[in-house]
């Protein structure tokens, strides 16, 4: 895999995933709890996320050949799917959503944080997406090694939130996800162009 197609997959799964954007949710799922059990909640939460998005990313696209759905239907599906959730992003409508999504369960490491909020709709079809890209294993595997990194990322932020939050304020919080909520509508609208390729209409078009 090239290096453009490495910041590619890491943009997609960064911005849709939004490390940034989680910690503030899993400030408010914690709260009270002391940094022990934040740690532990914290690495269980990524855990789980990491081995839905692994599944997805393996078998996603036999479950699609299984239902007759074609990788270029799939491709046009999730790009309108990631534009939707970058709308979200540039007008604020994910973060209530995540609010709405909080629990006050003594473990959220499942539900909410692992799913949905890690491992949700749009990282699911970028995993699935973004692998089926991959002209061959090597490739393939880097890009599980880019979803690793993002995980990796969420953890840091996860562990570091209170810090991070006295740091960048609601303001600067609210700046970098509208930025990032750009990227991605600029992304999604790429995957709607492949899977358009796919069925020839660009071509015919053109």
């Amino acid at each position: 895999m090239d290096s453009t197609s490495l910041i590619t997959s890491f943009v997609t799964l960064f911005v849709i995933i939004d490390p940034i954007g989680l910690a503030p949710m899993f400030i408010a799922l914690t709260k009270g709890a002391d940094a022990a059990h934040r740690r532990a909640v914290a690495l269980r939460a990524c855990a789980t996320g990491t081995a839905i998005l692994l599944m997805f990313g393996l078998f996603g696209e036999a479950v699609l050949n299984f239902t007759g759905i074609s990788m270029p239907a799939f491709r046009i599906a999730g790009g309108i799917l990631l534009f939707l959730t970058a709308m979200d992003m540039l007008f604020e409508r994910r973060t209530a959503r995540r609010k709405g999504q909080t629990s006050n369960a003594d473990d959220p490491s499942v539900f909410p944080l692992a799913t949905p909020l890690i491992a949700g709709p749009g990282a699911i079809t970028s995993m699935i997406l973004l692998t089926d890209k991959a002209p061959d294993t090597t490739a393939e595997i880097a890009v599980y090694l880019v979803m690793l990194s993002v995980i990796v990322l969420v953890l840091v932020f996860f562990l570091a939130s209170t810090l991070i939050e006295r740091l960048l304020g609601a303001i600067g919080v609210n700046v970098i996800t509208r930025l990032l909520g750009m990227l991605l509508a600029a992304l999604s609208v790429q995957f709607v162009i492949d899977g358009l390729k796919g069925i020839g209409l660009v071509a015919a078009a053109g």
